[in-house]
């Protein structure tokens, strides 16, 4: 069984935990997301493994040669929005402009109009499903926003947890939601990787996907952050809980996704999940 890799390219300051830390803050922090993404890019060479980078616009921006690295290094490429705000915290006219812009940026940097979408956080939730409609129409065949759990901040429950076709006024799209396993009461946890791979140990994550490909039968879409590999990163989260989500399993990340390369069969997403263009 093959599944699918993604890598969503953002700096130590761009997630959620951190957003008290805006753009207008970003220029005079450090950035350390090329040194961290070439990290990325040098173990899935190492293991011969192709993936879907999904890059933030500002990235992109500022930092073009990432993108051109990924695209040297044979992956697939994704849109991760512009600014890394919300989907449910925008109009839907504040959306699709921070979507076109970020697909210009990414273009402008790789010479690829990027047609895969990821939103920050998974925050295409039921609130916000008319982004869909906007993705369609801005041209991206597949999505990836949508996760099939419930959470404090993201997650759409009972959400269909295989990639599916989803019809909009605009078109048809691809949902390709993050891997999660149905245990044998009924329950769905997450397996996915990113946080639950990075805080967990790393057989909860191998015995999830080993069950989503040996007992579900299907391929499952896994993902990381390359900052989730920078154990040297500055320490912007504030409270417990923003710390412990965002620093713990820092030092040990690298080699759990070595691992998972080493025992699963990964390559990018539209090869996984073709779609429906």
């Amino acid at each position: 069984m093959v599944n699918a890799i993604s890598v969503d390219v953002e700096d130590y300051f761009h997630p959620s935990e951190i957003q008290k830390n805006g753009p207008q803050d970003w220029d005079a922090l450090p950035s350390r997301v090329e040194a961290a993404t070439d990290r990325v890019l040098e173990l899935m060479a190492k293991r011969a493994v192709r993936g879907t980078f999904f890059v933030l616009g500002w990235v992109a921006r500022r930092h073009p040669a990432v993108v051109r690295k990924i695209l040297s290094g044979g992956h697939e490429l994704g849109c991760h929005s512009l600014l890394h705000r919300l989907v449910y915290d925008l109009s839907p006219q504040e959306f699709r402009r921070d979507t076109e812009d970020a697909q210009r940026a990414i273009a402008d940097a790789g010479g690829v109009l990027p047609r895969l979408y990821r939103a920050p956080s998974y925050s295409i939730t039921e609130k916000s499903l008319w982004a869909l409609e906007i993705l369609a129409e801005c041209g991206f065949t597949h999505d990836s926003s949508i996760y099939p759990i419930a959470h404090d901040r993201y997650g759409i429950p009972g959400f269909e947890r295989g990639a599916h076709r989803i019809k909009t006024p605009s078109g048809e799209i691809t949902e390709v939601p993050i891997a999660t396993a149905r245990l044998s009461g009924g329950r769905v946890i997450p397996v996915g990787g990113g946080g639950y791979l990075r805080l967990l140990p790393y057989r909860y994550t191998a015995a999830g996907l080993r069950r989503v490909n040996q007992i579900e039968k299907t391929a499952a879409c896994v993902y990381f952050h390359p900052w989730e590999m920078d154990s040297e990163q500055p320490r912007l989260a504030k409270g417990w809980i923003a710390e412990l989500r965002t620093y713990r399993g820092l030092s040990t990340m690298e080699a759990k996704v070595e691992r998972l390369m080493a025992e699963f069969r990964f390559a990018p997403i539209t090869e996984v999940f073709p779609g429906s263009r």
